[in-house]
């Protein structure tokens, strides 16, 4: 779910870059820097994270420039890091992208609403509304926030990556649905069994790792 250079026009850079700057600038105040300062282990794993979001952004499929479709991991990584590292973690992932050449300078903020911004936020209201409305159960957390919300995740920057080239007029809908968006649902699911997987490991061998999971709420309790 990426935009290749020079698909869309300046408006959407600009758009883009005004809803994703004070995103990120947000993200990068609520940090919790001295935390990660201190601590070398946690260091080494958010680099690791970032090297392996780059890596699995690197393996894409598709016909058309700007349909190609890749797995994402955001959620994984949003709920073992935190909303806020995750964006700064997809930021750098998106920024070592541009400098392998993988990715343009002009396409960065527009792959960074799609591909960061909007499955970081997915991710987190699905684990709001879990956490609002749903038993605190640890399966419900793994499959409902890791599979399913990882799934959603996708969709959603799929979806966002579509109707952009359909509005800016790059591709007719009938091109964009026949090449990308009727093969979401067919992502959604290896997305979030990946996505799944990571969170599984991550819970039974370091639960004290992941950030929006607290084992005295979800394990202690029940």
């Amino acid at each position: 779910m990426s935009i290749s250079v020079g698909l869309l026009s300046g408006y959407w850079f600009w758009l883009s870059l005004l809803i994703y700057v004070p995103v990120l600038g947000f993200a990068i105040y609520r940090v919790p820097w001295g935390v990660l300062k201190s601590n070398r282990r946690l260091q080494h794993f958010f680099l690791g994270a970032m090297v392996f979001l780059m890596v699995m952004w690197s393996m894409r499929a598709g016909i058309s420039p700007g349909l190609g479709i890749h797995f994402l991991g955001v959620t994984a990584l949003t709920l073992i890091f935190g909303w806020d590292l995750a964006i700064v973690a997809g930021t750098f992932a998106l920024l070592g992208m541009i400098l392998v050449g993988r990715e343009g300078w002009d396409s960065l903020p527009i792959n960074a609403v799609c591909s960061v911004l909007l499955p970081v936020m997915v991710t987190m209201l699905v684990l709001k509304v879990v956490e609002a409305k749903l038993t605190k159960n640890f399966f419900v957390y793994l499959f409902l926030c890791g599979f399913f919300g990882a799934g959603l995740a996708a969709a959603s920057s799929g979806l966002a990556t579509g109707l952009l080239l359909w509005l800016d007029d790059v591709y007719s809908w009938s091109k964009i649905n026949h090449e990308y968006v009727r093969y979401l649902p067919l992502i959604m699911f290896p997305e979030g069994l990946v996505n799944g997987i990571i969170i599984t490991g991550m819970l039974v061998f370091h639960p004290d790792w992941v950030r929006t999971f607290d084992a005295k709420i979800y394990i202690d309790e029940q």
